[in-house]
């Protein structure tokens, strides 16, 4: 470490003294036309955004699969309102040197704060009241928690390694040193090297082949949070599935992409219809290999995706809905702190709803509507028993917390009820016309609960005369009693379907061909509802039973083999043991992990089985995953 002037360390122990990693002020109100950060309160970030922010990030990037390292330069372009400390957030990093100016650049001091599990560490940079410009010099190291470097052997083609990064929540500082807070949004251009047999995908404008250099040029012209900068390199190839939308995957994997979102161009036209112009330019996904976390990552012009889409009957696609959503909800209009995440999230839901109704019918976006409540349901009884049953709000309280806490179905789908339950109240007419204008109003800016409660009042309610329970159902635990309620006859089949097995009917036995009951013949949701509808503790030849005629074992459907394997479990159905240990070792997914996981800790036997197959699994999830299961099969004592 370099030595400092006093002024600077004055000026530095100040600074941290009053809380840089919490804004404070008393002033809640938000000027939209203005930058929102001075008035943000954030748990999450050690940054000073209020005194000196970055407006533009260009990076340079070296990606070596040898050591498994990037090597970077973080040049960061600044608002600085006459500050002489500039505070960025790392995780991980390597911190080099760092230097201000933009041609003629000049060493400065630094100082690395104290590490914190959750947060990372505050890099403080001594600057000048005028500087523009900070340069970091970083590499990244093992203790990188963004970063997922795969074998070939965990590949789709088995012949190139793979990697990409994930950066929600706060995981963006651990491959990039950046003020890593959602209020603050950004530009960002990259120049990314790569090996010249890998092709380099950003959220940002892409390449649609590889180049013989293996360099890679990227803007993103539109301002983002830091949580929305992701990289993809592997053996990638690109198929044109609209005039401005496409998939990019592994070869071998293009001909199922092709079929499985073959209607992605209908979404956007059913998307635009609804809430206004597509505003990112391109639409394209990457799917992934299976190591990755999520269904999908909305990265703005670039969704990535798990391959557990690729279900062959298109059955997943609400989830390229969801994620094409988040291109207004999110993305256009951000959170303002993960304690509002739910702004994100609840009106994703509530739009891919719309988005499958519009292609698909309501009959169909009823039944997702009506799994997605029954899963709210489950985790709101389990959050009741916890630690925190205020994590039933909507608004949030998780300072000192991991913002993955907050990434629960309260805020995707209490959330989307919130919303439903409005459009009931008022009319779809009128609530299109009030989300039209939110889209519009906080285009490219950030929201907190409290500054759309004050819009919702003053847009939609007041002017309306229109009485609703807004505070209840924003800050209140539980599901509110106005909560829409959805109807499905196709759900009722199912469930009646269900019953008369568990009864002991032989559903099975038919005089007409038409009527054998074949997995086909219903949807993944309906399967899903049918399943949920069984005993909590089936009688294992029952299981075995269905698993004769409908194999959901080993069907290859993640959604409904999650399912069945919990139950399962419960049941002490050990014949899915073989299937299931091949899904733990396959599929990173933190969706389908935890379920299957926290069930299988509930039994002294199956927790000692789990806990092997972990060990072996583990090299093939990402950090976000593996510590969830970590957390499940080796809880903290307290």
């Amino acid at each position: 470490m370099m030595k400092f002037l006093s002024l600077f360390l004055v000026a530095l122990i100040v600074s941290l003294f009053i809380g840089s990693c919490s804004q404070e002020s008393e002033n809640s109100e938000v000027i939209v036309s203005q930058i929102d950060t001075t008035l943000i309160k954030d748990g999450h970030s050690y940054s000073n955004i209020e005194k000196i922010r970055t407006i533009h990030l260009d990076l340079d990037l070296d990606v070596n699969f040898d050591n498994k390292t990037i090597y970077g330069v973080a040049r960061h372009e600044m608002e600085n309102k006459g500050t002489d400390t500039a505070i960025f957030d790392i995780k991980g990093l390597d911190i080099q040197k760092v230097t201000l100016g933009k041609d003629n650049e000049k060493e400065t001091d630094f100082i690395i704060g104290t590490d914190n599990e959750l947060l990372g560490q505050p890099l403080c940079v001594k600057v000048e009241p005028t500087t523009k410009y900070v340069n970091i010099y970083y590499k990244t190291t093992e203790k990188t928690e963004a970063l997922d470097w795969l074998s070939p052997e965990l590949t789709e083609g088995k012949k190139f390694p793979y990697m990409y990064t994930q950066g929600e929540a706060i995981l963006t500082r651990s491959w990039i040193p950046v003020q890593d807070v959602p209020s603050n949004r950004i530009t960002y251009s990259a120049n990314v090297k790569v090996p010249k047999d890998l092709m380099a995908l950003m959220s940002a404008e892409n390449p649609k082949e590889k180049n013989e250099t293996g360099e890679y040029h990227f803007e993103m012209k539109q301002p983002i949070p830091s949580y929305l900068i992701a990289l993809a390199v592997g053996n990638l190839k690109y198929k044109k599935l609209g005039k401005n939308c496409g998939v990019y995957s592994e070869p071998e994997l293009i001909p199922a992409c092709a079929y499985e979102f073959v209607d992605l161009p209908k979404m956007i036209h059913a998307a635009e219809k609804i809430y206004g112009k597509y505003q990112w330019d391109q639409y394209d996904l990457i799917i992934l290999p299976y190591s990755f976390p999520f269904g999908g990552m909305e990265n703005p012009r670039l969704t990535f995706a798990s391959p557990t889409l690729l279900a062959g009957d298109r059955s997943m696609v609400s989830v390229v809905a969801h994620e094409l959503a988040h291109s207004w909800s999110g993305n256009l209009v951000t959170n303002a702190t993960w304690d509002d995440f739910w702004l994100n999230e609840g009106f994703t839901v509530y739009f891919e709803g719309r988005i499958m109704e519009e292609i698909y019918g309501k009959e169909i976006s009823d039944i997702l509507a009506l799994i997605e409540f029954q899963e709210l349901e489950a985790e709101i009884s389990e959050i009741r028993k916890g630690k925190f049953p205020e994590d039933t709000h909507l608004k949030l309280s998780l300072k000192g917390r991991n913002p993955d806490d907050g990434m629960t179905s309260i805020a995707y789908v209490k959330g989307a009820f919130f919303l439903k339950t409005l459009e009931q109240k008022v009319g779809r007419e009128l609530f299109d016309k009030f989300m039209n204008s939110y889209f519009k109003s906080y285009a490219f800016h950030t929201i907190t609960t409290e500054r759309f409660e004050d819009f919702l009042n003053k847009q939609l309610l007041k002017p309306n005369h229109i009485s609703f329970n807004t505070k209840e159902w924003l800050y209140k635990e539980g599901i509110p009693k106005n909560c829409v309620k959805i109807v499905s006859p196709r759900f009722e089949v199912v469930q009646k379907l269900a019953d008369d097995f568990a009864q002991g009917k032989d559903i099975f036995k038919v005089k007409k061909k038409k009527n054998k009951i074949t997995r086909d013949k219903y949807i993944t949701q309906e399967w899903l509802a049918f399943i949920r509808r069984l005993p909590a503790k089936m009688n294992p030849e029952l299981m075995r039973k269905l698993d004769e005629h409908l194999n959901f074992k080993g069907c290859g459907n993640a959604e409904i083999m999650t399912e069945w394997y919990v139950l399962g479990i419960n049941s002490g159905y050990k014949d899915i043991r073989p299937d299931m240990e091949k899904f733990l070792l396959k599929v990173g997914r933190r969706k389908f992990l935890a379920p299957i996981y926290s069930t299988l800790a509930k039994y002294p036997e199956d927790k000692e089985w789990a806990q092997a197959v972990f060990v072996k699994a583990k090299p093939h999830y990402h950090f976000v995953s593996s510590s969830t299961v970590e957390g499940l099969l080796h809880p903290t004592e307290e």
